[in-house]
C-alpha cells in the first residue's frame, strides 16, 4: 500500500486511514510526499534554482518531517511503515513510486473543498485515479 501526504491535516487522514487498513490485513505501507526545490536569492536579488547555483538548500527537509511525522504514526500503530520523498510534480511522483514498488493500492486525500468546488476532485486525486497502476482509495477528508 502507498499513502501519499503533504503534511496537511486533511493528509493526515488519509494516512489514518492507510493505518487503519494495514493493520487490520498486516500490509506494510510506503509513504511518500512530493517536493518542489526551493529557489532562493543571492546577492543580485535574482532567484536561482538552487540545482544551478554554487550551494543548495536543504530542499527536501521538510519532506522528511513530512514522511517522519506520517510513519510515527503508522508505527504507534504497529504497521511497517517506508518513507519515500521525490521531487516533482505531486500526482506524477505517486504514480511514479507506485509502478517502481509494484503498489496494489494507493491511498490519497479528496482534499477539503467546499462549495460548488465540492463537486470537483482534487487535481492531485483526480489524475492519480485516472492514471495509476493499481487501486486507489479517495479518502474523504473534510
Amino acid at each position: 500500500m502507498l499513502v501519499a501526504t503533504d503534511g496537511s491535516e486533511t493528509a493526515a487522514k488519509a494516512v489514518s486511514e492507510a493505518a487503519d487498513l494495514a493493520a487490520g490485513t498486516g500490509a506494510r505501507v510506503d509513504v511518500m510526499t512530493a517536493y518542489q526545490p526551493l529557489r532562493a536569492k543571492v546577492a543580485s536579488g535574482r532567484a536561482v534554482d538552487p540545482e544551478v547555483g554554487d550551494w543548495h538548500l536543504a530542499e527536501d527537509s521538510r519532506a522528511d518531517s513530512i514522511l517522519d511525522e506520517a510513519c510515527a504514526v503508522l508505527r504507534l500503530r504497529g504497521v511497517e511503515a517506508e518513507p519515500h520523498a521525490r521531487k516533482g510534480d505531486p500526482a506524477d511522483a505517486i504514480i511514479d513510486v507506485a509502478e517502481e514498488l509494484g503498489t496494489d493500492l494507493i491511498v490519497v486525500g479528496n482534499k477539503g473543498l467546499s462549495g460548488a468546488r465540492r463537486f470537483l476532485l482534487g487535481s492531485v486525486p483526480n489524475k492519480v485515479s485516472h492514471h495509476a497502476p493499481c487501486s486507489v482509495l479517495i479518502v474523504y477528508t473534510i
